[in-house]
């Protein structure tokens, strides 16, 4: 399937750990090391590890300290997974700073002293930079926490690295490799490493599943919180448009972006979602929220909360591959033992040709919100305009375009400003007709609560040659609304893990979290990766 395809009908984008990052990993990789399972924090919640530290059992410094020799021992040696792009130098003090707190009898919130790493694009003041995966931001130390940042930051978590991404949010080229950037190389996928991660959160994702990290930040504008998260075998929220603040975030368009949380559990993800809530001055998407936002999402956590529910199926949203639908098959009969009637909608509901506008939105939005974005950064980077970038990524096509090109960036310097008539057709086209039109005129008709979807194929092999090989996925009908939509593990496929979507109206999260809950608690999916380095063929499933 073409990257264009991918980008307008399903997924559409969203200290140096190596000498050389602009070149993928070689595949003579060494294996994990012996024990690796045996890691004392794996697959600890945050609130179990926030019951060790409240019981003295480990301190906020030495559950860091664990994580990052974890990180030295999987993912800059052992696989090499090469999720992270650069450690907080800062992290060691601030975790000292917060056991002191609890000495004194402070304890923040339940974040307090839980690691947290967060994608590449996100501003963090301090010592380390963001750069969206792009050597042409190298030296973009922010002057200031973005909210998100900020917000994980009072609560008492602790910043413990920046996320390798696809460069640019993977709005760039429509022949990229997911995960692949030029200032941090190819990230891996854990569970068969020369295995795509897939979307542009592929470092959040894979650090959590690798248990690098409790939890991560990633974002979204089509797919880049929800694909990496499924074929990582991870929780992905994406949050409605306006819950979360995106200020302080390298854009793509502003209506589509969101950032969310990325974690193992989905009462973790409901943990760190309460955290990052608020309304922002300096983005009046978030006034939107007012009213029906929470800082606490963790009392909707319901083992019963899929009785009596009706999902809605929208048959054009599978197909694609045959192991997928045998799985959300299964899906479907988990949950209605759970109490769910499941039922067929009409597809031209979340099938509605809106692809090509969509793009279009993404395009002209991305020329108006990066200009804006590099405006306001130091003085001391590199480019300050899109225009400025595509020269750039000439002069240093050698680390920048060694695999493939930047047309993307090249269509979106072509585009007006955001009173052309082209713009504002397409932007209403592609909300009415997702929302009003689309989602919300399917939960109305057919009387649902949610709907359901697989989130996608398995991970394909890495190819920075040919680019991605997608083959389907559900994520655009809530990316384009601007909707939430929760990914939640549905099984595995040859030793690779694939998600189940839920999706619904605007701020519907708190009876998304419950569902996605309740089922993830029936089946429990999840698996620790094995870290294969390739897929053996005599393997059974």
């Amino acid at each position: 399937m073409k990257r264009r395809f991918f980008i307008q009908n399903t997924l559409a984008a969203s200290a140096l750990l190596s000498a050389n990052a602009c070149q993928p990993t070689p595949p003579e990789k060494q294996d994990a090391p012996a024990g690796h399972q045996n890691f004392r924090l794996n697959e600890m919640g945050i609130s179990k590890i926030r019951t060790a530290i409240d019981n003295g059992e480990l301190t906020c410094t030495q559950v860091l300290q664990l994580y990052l020799e974890r990180i030295d021992a999987i993912d800059k040696a052992g696989p090499a997974l090469n999720s992270v792009i650069e450690l907080n130098p800062d992290a060691l003090q601030t975790a000292k700073t917060l056991d002191a707190e609890l000495n004194a009898g402070k304890k923040r919130s339940p974040l307090h002293g839980i690691p947290i790493m967060l994608k590449d694009n996100i501003d963090t003041a301090g010592k380390m930079m963001t750069t969206a995966g792009s050597l042409a931001l190298e030296g973009n130390y922010a002057s200031q926490h973005a909210w998100v940042a900020q917000r994980l930051e009072d609560a008492g978590a602790i910043i413990i690295a920046k996320s390798n991404l696809s460069e640019w949010a993977n709005f760039r080229s429509l022949r990229s490799s997911s995960g692949w950037s030029g200032r941090g190389g190819q990230t891996r996928n854990p569970y068969i490493t020369d295995r795509n991660p897939c979307g542009s959160s592929s470092g959040s994702a894979v650090a959590v599943a690798a248990n690098l990290c409790t939890a991560a930040i990633g974002t979204e504008t089509n797919g880049s919180v929800v694909c990496p998260s499924s074929t990582n075998g991870i929780v992905g929220i994406k949050p409605t448009v306006g819950l979360v603040s995106r200020a302080g975030i390298i854009p793509i368009a502003h209506t589509h972006d969101t950032a969310g949380p990325m974690c193992r559990t989905v009462e973790d993800a409901a943990i760190v979602l309460g955290a990052l809530t608020g309304i922002d001055v300096l983005d009046p998407y978030t006034k939107r929220s007012e009213g029906r936002s929470f800082t606490d999402y963790t009392q909707f956590l319901d083992k019963e909360a899929v009785a009596g529910k009706r999902l809605g199926v929208a048959k054009n949203n599978t197909g694609y591959h045959t192991e997928v639908d045998k799985l959300f098959d299964k899906a479907i009969i988990d949950l209605q033992n759970l109490g769910a009637t499941v039922v067929d909608i009409d597809t031209a509901l979340l099938n509605n040709n809106s692809g090509q506008d969509a793009y279009q939105v993404l395009l002209y939005e991305f020329k108006h919100d990066l200009n804006l974005y590099l405006q306001n950064c130091p003085l001391t980077i590199k480019v300050r305009t899109l225009e400025e970038l595509i020269q750039f990524n000439l002069e240093h096509a050698a680390s920048e375009m060694p695999y493939f090109d930047q047309e993307i960036l090249l269509e979106a310097q072509e585009k007006g400003d955001l009173n052309s008539e082209e713009y504002l057709k397409a932007l209403d086209n592609v909300l009415k007709s997702n929302g009003p039109e689309g989602i919300d005129k399917a939960l109305e008709q057919y009387h649902l609560d949610a709907i359901i979807a697989p989130t996608g194929a398995p991970a394909w092999p890495i190819d920075v040659i040919n680019g991605d090989h997608f083959m389907g996925g559900s994520s655009s009908p809530a990316a384009r609304s601007g909707y939430p939509n929760i990914t939640v593990p549905m099984g595995f496929i040859h030793h690779l893990p694939v998600g189940i979507s839920f999706f619904a109206e605007a701020f519907s999260e708190p009876k998304l979290i419950g569902i996605s809950y309740a089922f993830e608690q029936a089946t429990k999916h999840r698996k620790v990766p094995q870290f294969l380095s390739t897929l053996d063929y005599a393997l059974k499933r």
